[in-house]
């Protein structure tokens, strides 16, 4: 079992940054891949960010590419998202989770955190 637990959303101006932090208990995090996904009202669950178990490898979906970095510390069991450049369109519940697969698809992954509210206003 891993546990997730996601923190740093909140309300943000067009333009301004958050950085989302997840931090891990449970098995190893370090052998995982980790993935950030968001979810807006009325609207499906989507992949934002992966990363590999070493931080060696990282996938962005478009949208976000260029404003958004994925990393990790594996030292302190934490994932991170760095978000710049937000936009209005950024708002959603952003959730982190495990994989054992480096993927970008919501199937793969098993453990989930409970989410935290980005709101970007125009």
């Amino acid at each position: 079992q891993v546990q997730l637990v996601e923190s740093g959303g909140g309300l943000v101006q067009a333009g301004g940054s958050l950085r989302l932090s997840c931090a891990a208990s449970g098995r190893a995090f370090s052998s995982y891949c980790m993935g950030w996904f968001r979810q807006a009202p009325g609207k499906e669950r989507e992949f934002v960010a992966a990363l590999n178990w070493s931080g060696g490898s990282t996938d962005y979906a478009d949208f976000v590419k260029g404003r958004f970095t994925v990393s990790r510390d594996n030292a302190k069991n934490t994932g991170y998202l760095q978000m710049n450049s937000l936009k209005p369109e950024d708002t959603a519940v952003y959730y982190c989770a495990a994989s054992g697969l480096f993927q970008t698809e919501v199937q793969y992954y098993r453990y989930w955190g409970q989410g935290t509210q980005v709101t970007v206003s125009s």
